[in-house]
């Protein structure tokens, strides 16, 4: 699978980060002296977690080196390294993650490992896209569906969420307490062509990957067309993006 680009994943910063901040206001009450950010991707999460704890110790892990290459150029003083979520080996009062754990299995697993890498009353702190039933991802589900493309939907790395109800229940048993929630953000996007950008950064880029350059340009105009016709335009000719996210906060 062909590297994370940080570059195209930070077109639409701003809206990437906001639930990290809407995540971490809701940490502020808690003191936390030690935090790992998993899946921190460019940092730009991990800077929200170093500006609200700028005493604590903070390191930022993620698998794509290209991604740790961003971080480390454009915040220098936070400390982040290569390490896939599986080799967590030390413990920390907070274990965050902004948009990362879809991509990874079996969530019933996932959640009380990472459990225990959290120290005696500390905080697993969790947002989780959950979006499969906008209309642009089920436009990008049945076209990458479509034979012609070839794709080894085995192979493929695809994003992995759950019911919210599944979540209470792993939480419920794993955890002394916890809240759960869901935010639905609507994102203003310049034009259609937007859309098809945004995608790119993330749930399309598998795809993208097993590609040609060609055959990509192909896939991404026959999204854009489909999504010509479903999301009209604004008075100002701008587009609304519904994307709904996945929160929750679970003590050990």
């Amino acid at each position: 699978m062909a590297e994370w680009n940080s570059k195209q994943y930070l077109k639409f910063e701003e809206y990437r980060t906001q639930p990290a901040r809407d995540l971490t206001n809701r940490l502020l009450k808690y003191n936390p002296n030690t935090i790992l950010d998993i899946g921190c991707g460019p940092g730009n999460s991990t800077a929200v977690l170093k500006e609200a704890f700028p005493n604590a110790y903070i390191k930022g892990i993620d698998s794509s080196e290209n991604m740790i290459e961003k971080a480390k150029r454009t915040y220098p003083n936070i400390d982040f390294e290569i390490c896939d979520i599986s080799n967590i080996k030390n413990k920390y009062d907070l274990i965050f993650s902004n948009a990362c754990i879809q991509w990874v299995p079996d969530h019933d697993v996932l959640i009380p490992k990472l459990m225990n890498n959290i120290e005696e009353n500390g905080i697993l702190a969790i947002q989780i896209p959950i979006n499969n039933s906008e209309p642009l991802y089920k436009i990008v589900d049945e076209i990458v569906l479509d034979p012609k493309w070839n794709f080894n939907h085995n192979k493929i790395h695809k994003i992995r969420a759950l019911e919210y109800e599944e979540y209470f229940n792993i939480l419920s048993k794993c955890s002394s307490d916890f809240e759960i929630w869901i935010t639905k953000y609507l994102h203003r996007m310049a034009s259609h062509k937007d859309l098809i950008d945004w995608v790119k950064g993330t749930s399309l880029r598998p795809y993208l990957d097993e590609l040609s350059e060609e055959k990509g340009k192909e896939l991404e105009s026959e999204i854009l067309n489909q999504v010509e016709k479903v999301y009209s335009l604004m008075d100002n000719g701008e587009v609304i993006q519904g994307f709904k996210r996945l929160f929750f906060i679970a003590k050990k």
